[in-house]
């Protein structure tokens, strides 16, 4: 059986996490470039920005790329009382942190998921990543026509099995170390937080019983090549590292949330609800602290990430890191900031590294 990264035409077992809202062209084109699997989180944006983000990634490289989506219905009906109750205590904060901007109710609180899916298929990237759900089987078949590579997140070994009972090409396991959301679906967002060395090993036993041989991904809290070599002893086909690529250039995360990835203390890495009302990790910062007492009240996904948006991107513009989702991994005081090719470089040196140290 051909291995992932030969399955893929790419040089390396190494995907850069597609990390929706700090992925960008440069990024996953530079990681291409590199022998890695680039990725690009779309998941917040209209089916538009999708097509146009996918050709600057075809400008740039000619290597194969992945897109990324976040399965979501297509209509929300939230509790407009709940809503009112975040707003008031959002714009307080706001006001009280000195930021002009305030809370507004959008036209929709995110883009329809159908409409993103028809833009997907339509760029064709050689690699389609999802979240939050499973694929119909009637979209799997529809991506499937295209020939495009299907990789599901899993944060149990009962979601790797699911998606590999649905079609999809392999799974990607999200340990709890991972930075950003959950990618789960068929448990509580807070309660299925498995380390992920303990996860690999699992899913790849519930992905062999599905009757499906396919590979298996490690996701959460991997910043090296010795990380990634661990993870494949474990029986991973293939590493995915983001917060490692937080601190690129090519990033566009908030510069202040890039230096406060140098010094960000372990114990203050969380699970955090109180950004975008799904569970995801991340720095604990004055924001997260402020919301706290409120935090189960607050709208759930995509809600409050909707009513959240212009504090964070004001905050983003202020210099003010401690009001963003500062979203990392739980090592993210590992990071180097360097460009994107040479810490793929580094990463794969560091990978060769430690297999000979094994073999002795």
């Amino acid at each position: 059986m051909a291995s992932f990264a030969q399955q893929l035409g790419i040089e390396h077992p190494l995907i850069q996490a597609p990390m929706a809202g700090a992925s960008t062209p440069a990024l996953a084109a530079a990681v291409s470039e590199a022998g890695g699997l680039g990725s690009l989180g779309v998941g917040y944006i209209e089916p538009q920005a999708i097509l146009d983000q996918a050709a600057q990634v075809r400008a740039l490289t000619g290597r194969p790329f992945a897109l990324n989506l976040f399965v979501l219905p297509d209509d929300f009906e939230p509790d407009m009382a709940a809503v009112a109750r975040a707003r008031a205590r959002l714009d307080a904060l706001m006001e009280r942190e000195g930021l002009e901007v305030r809370t507004s109710l959008p036209m929709r609180w995110t883009p329809r998921f159908s409409e993103q899916f028809a833009a997907l298929c339509e760029t064709r990237p050689a690699v389609a990543s999802f979240a939050f759900d499973l694929l119909t089987p009637a979209q799997m078949q529809e991506i499937k026509r295209r020939d495009i590579y299907v990789i599901g997140t899993a944060t149990t070994a009962a979601e790797a099995r699911a998606w590999a009972e649905r079609g999809a090409d392999a799974v990607c396991v999200q340990g709890v170390e991972a930075g950003g959301h959950r990618g789960g679906f068929l448990h509580a967002g807070e309660t299925p937080l498995i380390g992920l060395f303990a996860l690999i090993p699992l899913a790849v036993r519930a992905v062999a019983a599905s009757g499906r041989e396919i590979p298996v991904i490690a996701a959460g809290g991997i910043m090296d090549g010795a990380g990634m070599l661990a993870a494949e002893v474990l029986g991973a086909a293939a590493s995915q590292l983001g917060t490692a690529f937080l601190a690129c250039p090519e990033s566009s995360a908030a510069e202040a949330w890039k230096r406060d990835l140098a010094t960000a203390e372990d114990h203050r890495i969380a699970t955090i609800r109180s950004f975008s009302g799904r569970a995801a990790r991340g720095l604990r910062n004055r924001y997260v602290e402020a919301m706290e007492s409120m935090a189960d009240e607050l709208p759930a996904y995509p809600v409050l990430n909707a009513l959240t948006a212009p504090l964070r991107r004001a905050a983003a513009a202020a210099g003010r890191a401690d009001l963003v989702s500062e979203w990392c991994g739980q090592a993210a005081a590992l990071a180097h900031p360097q460009p994107a090719a040479e810490l793929v470089a580094r990463l794969m040196h560091e990978y060769r590294l430690a297999r000979r140290a094994l073999a002795h």
